[in-house]
């Protein structure tokens, strides 16, 4: 029984020494005590030079190389450019309008109305007109011309209408043919007038130089005398401190607004025998600026003076019909004053009766109601805004 036991104690002891023993011949394992801060990372890569910033690519300015011209389908006319369109039904006219040309094509002799706006052209050369004689009407509109060829014009003297609004025209062309009736430059850069720009233009109505850059001194005295048939004047927009001299007789419209022009002279609408139509709206004027008959003029239908620093109504002609006063600085009204005749005369004659049919007084220092004595005056009123 005692052998029994001793050899189970042997065996216990044996097998605790093993133990022991493997755990000394195994090599204990590192702890790893995480940073508080740094964290164990991926070993790093080399480090790259850092690629300089590329700018931002600005938007593309027209013109620009694409989309491409816009080809059409072949013309039943062998000389249509591809570029343009020659309709069968009008056989004189050619279409190139929105077609993103750079240059124009050259045009068929058989044109007589050429149309050439919204595109990309910059200059205008006599090459492409060689052959287009009998030309009457262009349209350059809303292009990008800096310059035209005093020769295109003696290739085509038979021009009637010439349209180049809207492009980056310096000053007027020259060497305009002689049967031109319809000019218009507006929305260019133009602050220069050649002298002689206008020279025998006896033919020319209407003459548009909207929204430019001309001043008093680029309108010379006589750089009108020619026009002996201009009915239609646009002078609006530029920087004009005086009223322009020397217009001609012929005129019916006179249009000046936006410019900075403080006076008017006392007879500078004398001898403007059909003059119609005159707008001043945006300007400098006072009554110190205004001489007191200055619009009593017979033919007047239509006088705006919009926008200005006008204190009191300017004395009207009996023939007026629409009168524009708002935005002033008008604080009252008399009918009595204004009046064309005596509120005390009787009129037999219903045509003696003022004509002035619309009145606008809002935007000055007035407040309903409207006078009596200016109803009573103005009896074919139909509508006043105050």
């Amino acid at each position: 029984m005692k052998a029994g036991v001793g050899l189970f104690s042997a065996l216990a002891l044996f097998l605790l020494m093993g133990a022991v023993f493997t755990q000394r011949s195994r090599p204990k394992k590192p702890t790893i005590r995480k940073p508080s801060v740094l964290r164990p990372t991926a070993p790093q890569q080399p480090k790259q030079p850092q690629q300089p910033e590329q700018p931002e690519q600005p938007e593309p300015q027209e013109p620009t190389d694409f989309p491409p011209p816009i080809l059409g389908p072949p013309s039943v006319y062998p000389d249509c450019p591809r570029e343009c369109t020659c309709a069968p039904s009008y056989p004189n006219a050619l279409n190139c309008e929105n077609r993103n040309i750079r240059a124009i094509p050259a045009i068929p002799s058989r044109t007589h109305y050429l149309y050439l706006q919204n595109n990309y052209i910059s200059e205008v050369t006599a090459e492409p007109f060689l052959n287009a004689t009998e030309i009457r009407w262009v349209n350059l509109a809303n292009n990008r011309i800096h310059r035209i060829d005093k020769k295109v014009f003696e290739k085509i003297p038979s021009l009637l209408y010439l349209y180049v609004q809207s492009n980056q025209l310096k000053e007027v062309p020259s060497g305009l043919p002689a049967s031109l009736e319809q000019l218009r430059l507006g929305r260019n850069r133009i602050s220069k007038i050649p002298a002689g720009a206008f020279n025998k233009m006896g033919n020319l109505t209407l003459l548009d130089l909207f929204h430019n850059k001309l001043s008093d001194s680029d309108l010379e005295k006589n750089i009108f005398k020619d026009l002996k048939s201009l009915m239609q004047l646009n002078l609006a927009n530029n920087i004009l401190k005086k009223m322009p001299a020397g217009v001609p007789n012929s005129l019916i419209q006179l249009f000046l607004d936006r410019n900075s022009i403080e006076d008017v002279p006392k007879d500078y609408f004398k001898g403007l025998s059909h003059l119609a139509f005159v707008r001043l709206n945006y300007n400098q004027l006072s009554n110190k600026g205004l001489p007191k008959y200055v619009f009593n003029i017979s033919t007047l239908l239509d006088l705006q003076l919009s926008h200005n620093q006008i204190v009191s109504v300017p004395l009207i002609n009996g023939h007026l019909e629409h009168l524009h006063l708002n935005h002033n600085a008008i604080e009252s009204i008399n009918g009595t004053q204004i009046c064309p005749y005596s509120l005390e005369a009787e009129l037999s004659d219903p045509s003696l009766v003022p004509r002035l049919r619309y009145l606008r007084l809002d935007g000055n220092h007035l407040s309903p109601p409207i006078p009596l004595d200016v109803i009573m005056c103005f009896r074919r009123l139909h509508s006043i805004v105050i």
